[in-house]
């Protein structure tokens, strides 16, 4: 068998490693924030958000590196739209999801903005340099600097509430990076397996950065959040996927560019429209009675079969 053969089979552990790395990561930040009395709502928004991105950080640096600039950006609209639309989307039909108010007065009108300015960036320049990429991470810098500085973490009580034991902080630690660990090593054997199917029946990389590379790296964020929905933990579950589409930005393209410039001629305005419009329309979702109900979850879910379609039909390389 050639390599591209060995890679698609490779794929099939990887989702192994991505439900244990699932589990692992959602206990271990749940363990955390019982010790230390931080919301659990924080905790999604940054420890367990910053672990289910490592992938797409991972990707779109080595994608940036070598020159494949509409992977790398790609594979962060690609994920924002997918963490939106399938992710939270999938969640809200299997349960739906109550929404904490501190994410509708901050995380959310925050990624609106972040959103839209690297959208115009992308559609402007034709993809990021280092200047926009140093006011991403200083964006980063303050956004996390306020978050802990007005985190008003949980009572006794709502910390004796929180599901599984009490575990050791060292424990706990080495649960959460045993769960990231396992979620990186899974989501790199799932996208080498989908990305060589993709070649071998020639999609171009704009596509599958928008596509197969986001779908696998956000592989992790789907595990994570279905697991923490299943288990009533409706904080993690939305922070995680609202701080990983900030992170995305913020981080992945506020690093890759500092080490070297992207262009990404392929990603196209529809493309950065379709990630503003779900992150507007995420918005008014949230804040109707504070939940995602399973209806708007349907409505995403068919959001993104339809991008899918017209991506594969009359996107780029078509």
């Amino acid at each position: 068998m050639n390599s591209e053969v060995l890679a698609v089979i490779g794929g099939v552990p990887g989702v192994v490693l991505l439900y244990y790395g699932a589990e692992g990561l959602v206990r271990g930040g749940v363990a955390i924030a019982r010790r230390f009395g931080v919301s659990p709502l924080l905790i999604g928004l940054t420890l367990v958000a910053l672990g289910t991105s490592t992938p797409e950080l991972v990707v779109s640096i080595d994608a940036a590196l070598c020159g494949s600039g509409d992977i790398s950006v790609g594979n962060v609209v690609g994920s924002n739209i997918c963490n939106i639309a399938l992710i939270l989307g999938l969640c809200a039909v299997v349960a739906p999801l109550t929404v904490h108010p501190v994410l509708l007065k901050r995380e959310m009108p925050l990624l609106v903005v972040v959103s839209l300015v690297f959208g115009v960036v992308v559609y402007l320049s034709g993809g990021v340099g280092r200047i926009a990429g140093t006011a991403f991470l200083l964006v980063l810098f303050l956004y996390l600097y306020y978050s802990f500085r007005h985190s008003s973490g949980i009572s006794e009580e709502a910390r004796e509430q929180l599901p599984g034991r009490l575990l050791k902080l060292p424990v706990a630690l080495l649960l959460t990076a045993a769960g990231i660990i396992g979620l990186i090593i899974g989501a790199r054997l799932f996208v080498s397996g989908a990305v060589a199917a993709a070649r071998m029946i020639g999609v171009s990389e704009a596509v599958i950065g928008l596509t197969v590379v986001a779908l696998g790296t956000s592989l992790p964020e789907l595990a994570t959040s279905l697991v923490a929905s299943l288990r009533r933990q409706n904080d993690i579950a939305v922070g995680n996927v609202v701080g990983s589409n900030l992170l995305n930005i913020l981080v992945i393209m506020g690093i890759s560019p500092l080490l070297r410039p992207i262009l990404a001629p392929g990603i196209e305005l529809v493309d950065l429209v379709m990630m503003i419009f779900l992150t507007l329309i995420l918005w008014p979702f949230m804040a109707t009675g504070r939940r995602i109900s399973r209806c708007e979850g349907g409505f995403l879910l068919l959001v993104y079969a339809g991008y899918c379609a017209w991506l594969f039909v009359s996107g780029p390389g078509a």
